[in-house]
């Protein structure tokens, strides 16, 4: 009876070898578990700046470009919004997410995220919010802002990063309880727009990316002697692009040196500012984005 338990045992031991040995052939890719994990194809998740099928056109060569760096084949998808970006990346349905800068710290609350690299546009790989007023404005400060209550507030859109969120948190830096209350606030549906309401004497102040007034010289050419810039938020990192966590760090370095290799390609760096308005890549960390955190759990149940 005991050698046949033997016989038994030693059977089932070598059964559990061979399984795990088969597991570990299945690919030369090791994920942050420990697990090896095969990759045949990468999908990429889009939120449109653009018309979605214009930006659908606009990624793929990109798609080709990185489909040729890293050998497998890569497709775009385009998402709704960021919500369904962030859920793609939480269910496995897309691997790498071009997020912005609150897509991408619920991506990493939500999702497992975790960024690689960010946009350089300008020569930076960050940007402030910057408040704007007329030029005959007695509003000289951003404390002056802070102090004074029924002003009227255009702004593009209540979830903008720099539009919204990182000004109305240095309002409320500065004593401002209730952003709802204290101003008359008037969603514009875009920081031209923004920009517009205060020119033709619709708002008292705008809050909008640097310097949106650019963005409207075409329409209004004295714009930069009409209005004002009277302030600046903290710098706020640029938007990047992000896989999950469990993705094989051996993949995390290919795909991180696929998209640095575009600054060195004229072509690829062309699609980039095509699709997102991107001059160049930069390396990033999830550090980079902790001031977000801090805005964001200000704001946490608007965001949601």
């Amino acid at each position: 009876m005991k050698k046949i338990l033997a016989v038994m045992m030693a059977c089932a031991l070598v059964f559990l070898l061979a399984a795990c040995g088969n597991n570990d052939s299945a690919s030369g890719d090791s994920g942050s578990n420990g697990n090896k994990k095969e990759i045949k194809e990468l999908t990429m998740g889009f939120v449109p700046s653009q018309e979605a099928d214009q930006i659908a056109d606009t990624v793929k060569p990109l798609s080709d470009y990185l489909s040729k760096k890293l050998g497998v084949p890569v497709k775009a998808q385009v998402m709704t919004d960021f919500s369904g970006l962030v859920e793609g990346m939480r269910s496995g349905t897309i691997d790498i997410g071009f997020t912005n800068p609150f897509g991408y710290v619920q991506a990493a609350d939500r999702a497992n995220a975790e960024v690689l690299v960010k946009a350089i546009r300008l020569g930076s790989d960050t940007y402030r919010a910057q408040f704007v007023v007329s030029a005959n404005s007695k509003l000289k400060s951003v404390d002056d802002i802070a102090k004074t209550k029924g002003l009227k507030w255009a702004y593009p859109d209540p979830l903008s990063t720099s539009g919204y969120l990182f000004p109305g948190s240095l309002l409320m830096d500065k004593g401002v309880k209730n952003l709802e209350t204290f101003y008359t606030q008037q969603a514009a549906g875009g920081h031209d727009s923004a920009v517009l309401a205060v020119y033709n004497g619709q708002a008292d102040f705008a809050t909008t990316f640097e310097d949106a007034r650019t963005v409207v010289k075409k329409d209004a050419p004295d714009v930069m002697d009409k209005l004002k810039v009277i302030g600046y938020t903290d710098k706020i990192p640029n938007d990047g692009v992000s896989v999950s966590k469990d993705m094989p760090e051996e993949w995390k370095t290919k795909i991180k040196n696929a998209f640095m290799s575009i600054n060195d390609d004229k072509e690829a760096l062309k699609v980039m500012n095509d699709v997102y308005s991107w001059d160049g890549v930069a390396e990033a960390t999830d550090k980079d984005y902790d001031i977000v955190r801090t805005v964001y759990e200000r704001f946490k149940d608007k965001l949601e």
